[in-house]
């Protein structure tokens, strides 16, 4: 990966001066290229260790290299557990008690979460029909979460959330992501296996975590063959 001189000291914590000086003298597994400089993380990683020195991606690069690998659903969905007998009669207590119940990054804001996705509901239904919704931000929260997480949610009973079909919800996936391009990649992947009766039916007898991952491991191995073919 290319970095430039303020983000390789980011990373070690370092001044600039003093980078700038060891990459000179040859002190640091970095390569100078035209347009930046050519960094092995793991080759960097092993140098600092060995050296006692601090390391880590600023949050920027490891957005972008997130994005390059595109994390599929397990491990987003793995992430954000499975939640059940969610109570509520209405979409602002099923939220609310959704968000509750979640596990989040210690330095998140349940109540803003919470915000961000009543919001998006006021906007338009994220209810996509056949008993499922996927809330999710009207915007990517980059700062909030250096990578994605989804939340599926079992309803204890189903709400109204004026689906594009009026049928009720029985269960959700709350979808965070940090960037926009991670969020597309992973609905079209969820919405292909809500299209599928088999997968809604399977949902209905709200199945326990381990089924549930299995189904969505066959699943994501479908779209990967039609992804190679």
């Amino acid at each position: 990966m290319k970095l430039t001189i303020n983000e390789v000291a980011r990373c070690l914590r370092l001044p600039v001066t003093t980078v700038d000086r060891w990459i000179r003298q040859g002190r640091i597994p970095i390569q100078k290229s035209s347009n930046g400089y050519i960094v092995n993380e793991s080759a960097l990683e092993k140098w600092a260790a060995m050296y006692r020195l601090p390391f880590s991606l600023p949050k920027k690069v490891n957005t972008q290299l997130q994005e390059k690998r595109l994390e599929n659903l397990l491990p987003a969905m793995d992430r954000g557990g499975v939640i059940y007998g969610i109570k509520g009669d209405d979409v602002e207590t099923v939220l609310r008690g959704a968000v509750e119940k979640m596990q989040l990054p210690l330095d998140s804001s349940k109540e803003k979460l919470y915000q961000c996705l009543l919001e998006r509901e006021h906007l338009t239904s994220t209810g996509i029909g056949k008993g499922v919704a996927i809330p999710h931000p009207h915007d990517p929260l980059p700062d909030t979460f250096e990578k994605p997480i989804i939340t599926t949610c079992f309803l204890e009973k189903p709400v109204d959330f004026n689906a594009v079909d009026d049928r009720l919800v029985f269960v959700m996936f709350i979808l965070l992501s940090p960037s926009i391009k991670i969020h597309l990649h992973l609905l079209s992947r969820l919405s292909f296996c809500v299209r599928d009766n088999t997968f809604v039916e399977f949902l209905k007898t709200s199945p326990d975590s381990s089924a549930y991952f299995s189904k969505i491991t066959e699943f994501e191995n479908i779209l990967d063959r039609a992804d190679n073919s």
